[in-house]
């Protein structure tokens, strides 16, 4: 009989279950959970008198398991240190791909190209990479231990580079400083009106001239 604490099973795992525990450790979840994942999977056992005999036993395997597991991440973080790893996708000519690489990208690539194999779970990518160039990416391997590696994005499309703007100052005339060119304004907005007023009295000018 399923034991049940507010509206839970208990359970001992077998195996470590990511946001639930590791293998000996008491826990609980929904029914639905237990029932269709953690027993199928042979992860987990309902927690009994029976069962909670094996806590012990269970628990010193996993005390050993984490120290194995722990040389062979830190083995795996040392191979991955000085890597860089490349991949070829689309993009355009300002180097954005058609598309993006993503976690599972990252997983494929070290399988393909390394022969290691890991979980998405293991892959630290706050979001998908969308343009070409070099990242550091981040793994996070079992008994927590910290990786990294450099992936190269390559684009099957040659980026152009953008050319900064030169402005061409003409012979004898002197750059101006921001300040300079602020005062200059307004003598030019005060000229406007000056030359308007000018103009319109010569045309008065011209009108008294051809009426005599």
């Amino acid at each position: 009989m399923m034991e049940k604490k507010h509206g839970k099973t208990q359970l001992l795992l077998l195996e470590d279950v990511a946001n639930l525990g590791k293998k000996g450790e008491l826990a609980s979840a929904k029914p639905g959970f237990v029932r269709n994942f953690l027993l199928p999977q042979k992860k987990a056992v309902i927690a009994d008198k029976r069962t909670i005999r094996m806590q012990e036993r269970l628990q010193e395997e996993r005390a050993k398991q984490a120290v194995e597991d722990k040389k062979e991440s830190q083995a795996l973080a040392l191979r991955l240190k000085e890597k860089t790893l490349t991949i070829k996708v689309k993009n355009d000519s300002q180097g954005h791909l058609y598309g993006s690489v993503s976690v599972i990208d990252i997983v494929n690539i070290l399988e393909e190209q390394e022969g290691i194999t890991i979980e998405r779970k293991n892959v630290v990518l706050p979001k998908p990479l969308k343009m070409v160039g070099v990242f550091d990416i981040e793994l996070r391997l079992k008994e927590d231990v910290p990786a990294t590696f450099k992936l190269k994005i390559d684009g099957e499309t040659k980026v152009q580079e953008v050319k900064p703007k030169v402005e061409v100052i003409e012979e004898g005339q002197e750059e101006k400083s921001p300040e300079e060119a602020l005062e200059a304004q307004p003598e030019a907005m005060e000229d406007l009106p000056m030359r308007s007023e000018r103009e319109k009295e010569m045309k008065e000018e011209l009108d008294e001239r051809s009426k005599e």
